[in-house]
């Protein structure tokens, strides 16, 4: 049972982070770690969870969802990955036919 909370919960925190950091992490920082030990533990919960560790879980996604939005930077150095192309927006600029040169005569 514990084996399996603890691989759902590595799961749910790399589904969160993978979006942002290059995984797996070089270094796992300190604040993964407490997200991931709320989660683990809210998970070990079979029946209704201690209003306390649901709360603990609670704040653990809220913290998560912030991360993956940006909201929260790991410090984690190098593992952000870079900026792709896919948002830039790309313009073609044909050749005009009526310039300055062509339309003598009718200026």
């Amino acid at each position: 049972m514990v084996d399996r909370a603890l691989a759902d919960t590595d799961a749910l925190v790399d589904g969160y982070l993978a979006g942002r950091y290059a995984l797996p992490l070089a270094e796992t920082p300190a604040l993964v770690t407490d997200l991931a030990q709320a989660i683990a533990i809210y998970k070990l919960h079979r029946s209704v969870a201690s209003d306390k560790v649901t709360a603990d879980y609670n704040g653990a996604i809220a913290s998560l969802k912030a991360i993956a939005k940006g909201d929260i930077r790991l410090s984690v150095a190098g593992a952000e990955p870079s900026a792709s192309d896919s948002g830039k927006v790309v313009t073609n600029d044909p050749a005009r036919p009526m310039t300055a040169d062509t339309m003598k005569g009718f200026i």
